[in-house]
């Protein structure tokens, strides 16, 4: 499945197409896009996605539209399914994203295990069904133009995450930055596309005034920025990230996320992430800034 390319954007609305893991929040991101004036049509069969855009004659004038994409056709694989609508929907110009949320598979576990649902695969076992699932949709899953790996979201962070991306009035926009700041203690984010370690730089956690805060603080993020190396390292990175975003954009890829990480994610990559946000936004970039680990003890 090719990478879809946008037509005409400053009159065609965005068309998602969500898809993903069983238990890794579609329904939630549904929810979510739905309050940001998105129609939201849940459980479409992959067939019916060029007929549904094609018969909706208001679509380039109203609302944008999400579609859920959950069972599939035996007959077709998930990713040349997707890609045939994705192709039908460039050719009619439609600015088209495939979604596709994931997560760990003992995190997927707990859930199914909390709501008692049964899994969509069945299988002798939940972890052998879930195993059936991704199987079946890692072609899919390679070939989407977005991964949004909830593992370490709770409902509020998903909506926080969604709302960053696809907020506004849902017409189509140069490519979107997520600028994530993390703990290595924690693990790497797993949607990151590009990571910078900010460990060389001097730790505020020594400095027991400091130590309780977060990189969001004033006098924190006066200890991370002042120091020489901080700013020959934004002064570099800034560069590098502006002379790649436009390439990455004409490759087709309409997100990216870039991460930060220091060994806690509470002062240095929060510092770090929110000066490197402002000073790409200050040329124009569209981005958000998230810290995952900020909030951790």
């Amino acid at each position: 499945m090719g990478q879809p390319r946008e037509s005409h954007p400053e009159r065609n609305p965005e068309v998602l197409l969500l898809t993903g893991m069983s238990g890794a929040g579609r329904g939630s991101m549904a929810r979510v896009l739905e309050d940001l004036s998105y129609r939201v049509i849940d459980n479409l069969p992959p067939a019916l996605i060029l007929e549904v855009t094609s018969t909706d004659q208001r679509l380039r004038q109203t609302a944008p539209l999400a579609l859920v994409i959950r069972s599939w056709d035996p007959s077709v694989s998930p990713d040349e399914a997707i890609g045939r609508a994705v192709e039908g929907l460039k050719e009619s110009g439609m600015h088209t994203a495939v979604v596709f949320l994931d997560a760990d598979d003992q995190v997927l576990i707990r859930r199914y295990e909390e709501t008692r649902r049964p899994h969509p695969q069945g299988g002798e076992t939940l972890p052998a069904a879930i195993g059936l699932e991704r199987d079946l949709l890692s072609g899919l899953r390679s070939a989407s133009d977005l991964i949004i790996d909830t593992s370490d979201f709770n409902i509020h962070q998903l909506r926080e995450r969604v709302v960053a991306r696809f907020g506004g009035e849902g017409k189509a926009r140069p490519m979107h930055i997520s600028m994530v700041s993390f703990g290595f203690k924690n693990g790497l984010p797993p949607d990151a596309d590009v990571v910078f370690d900010v460990r060389f730089l001097p730790n505020p956690h020594w400095d027991p005034e400091l130590r309780p805060r977060t990189g969001t603080d004033p006098e924190v993020a006066s200890f991370v920025l002042e120091n020489p190396d901080t700013e020959g390292f934004l002064e570099r990175v800034s560069e590098m990230l502006l002379f790649l975003a436009p390439r990455y954009r004409a490759e087709g890829k309409a997100y990216l996320t870039i991460a930060v990480g220091c060994t806690g994610g509470r002062h240095r990559s929060v510092a770090v992430a929110g000066e490197l946000a402002r000073r790409l936004a200050d040329h124009g970039v569209d981005i958000s800034v998230f810290h995952r680990d900020a909030g951790s003890g």
